[in-house]
């Protein structure tokens, strides 16, 4: 578990259009170094919620802090410690990899004093995110992956101490969804960055978040670890093993201490040992459905 300076602190946030409410009471805190997942249908507030805390929609009531700064009032400075990663953008299909990166990198230049990182080397970006054979190629000539490693230097140029990635990997094939995950995991390690995930695909949330938060009709309806979720939520897990030739199943919340006091009892006797865990889609949609049917 993080046990960081928090770095996102949301409390009671509302968000109200006309008489419907879009968020309600939501409240959450991300720390330094963390990957939060942020989950839910079409239509839960994930959206909203991402852009009040990037500073592009004003709250109706609560409280949010970004940084220590209230979104509301965040001034450049303040934007040039976060990076943002759109599931889609503006192509600057003319420029060439290096030089839109160089460029990009001169506004940030001016607020590399006190706290504020200082942007990365155009050349040391490219070959963080794996483009060093594209470095000087038009950003038309590349693949589907090769520019979507472009959106994340592009978020991650001024060294963001938060960076929001938006449903990164939406129409990824499985190589290049597996290439992204770990360039975030190598981002995250190397400059300590706090991650905001937004993704329906829960394995990519399983895979590279530390905790999850999953939020439906504009309330949160859980928050903790994949682990944490699916044995709150979703039950125990599955032990299958064979002894003697006789296949055996038990159902434990402690899995791992079972399998362990199976071993002492039995040592080698025990072959062909499974344990299965109820997965966070399994998880995610009981959370999902109990919320739709509480709201009925």
């Amino acid at each position: 578990m993080t046990t960081g300076p928090v770095v996102l602190d949301v409390d009671g946030l509302r968000m109200r259009y006309g008489s419907s409410d879009v968020l309600r009471d939501v409240t959450f805190q991300a720390r330094h170094g963390e990957v939060l997942a942020l989950l839910g249908p079409n239509g839960a507030g994930k959206t909203t919620t991402i852009e009040i805390l990037e500073g592009f929609r004003m709250r109706s009531a609560g409280r949010a802090e970004v940084l220590g700064v209230d979104p509301a009032r965040g001034d450049e400075r303040w934007r040039a410690r976060l990076g943002v990663v759109l599931q889609s953008w503006r192509d600057h299909g003319k420029w060439r990899v290096r030089e839109l990166l160089a460029h990009l990198g001169t506004y940030y230049a001016s607020y590399a004093t006190g706290r504020i990182r200082r942007p990365w080397d155009a050349g040391e970006l490219i070959d963080a995110v794996g483009l060093t054979g594209q470095a000087d190629k038009k950003i038309r000539t590349l693949s589907g992956g090769q520019r979507r490693r472009l959106d994340v230097a592009i978020g991650l140029v001024g060294r963001p101490e938060l960076l929001f990635l938006d449903e990164p990997t939406a129409a990824f094939d499985p190589q290049a969804r597996r290439e992204f995950h770990d360039l975030v995991r190598d981002v995250v390690s190397r400059d300590e960055t706090t991650v905001l995930l937004t993704t329906h695909d829960l394995d990519e949330a399983e895979k590279l978040a530390d905790r999850i938060v999953v939020l439906d009709g504009g309330r949160i309806v859980a928050d903790g670890t994949a682990g944490e979720l699916a044995r709150r939520i979703a039950g125990e897990d599955e032990v299958r093993w064979t002894r003697d030739g006789q296949r055996h199943t038990h159902r434990t919340a402690d899995s791992t201490r079972f399998a362990r006091e199976l071993f002492d009892r039995h040592g080698d006797e025990i072959r062909e040992l499974e344990i299965r865990r109820a997965s966070l889609e399994q998880t995610y949609l009981t959370l999902v459905h109990h919320a739709e049917g509480a709201s009925r």
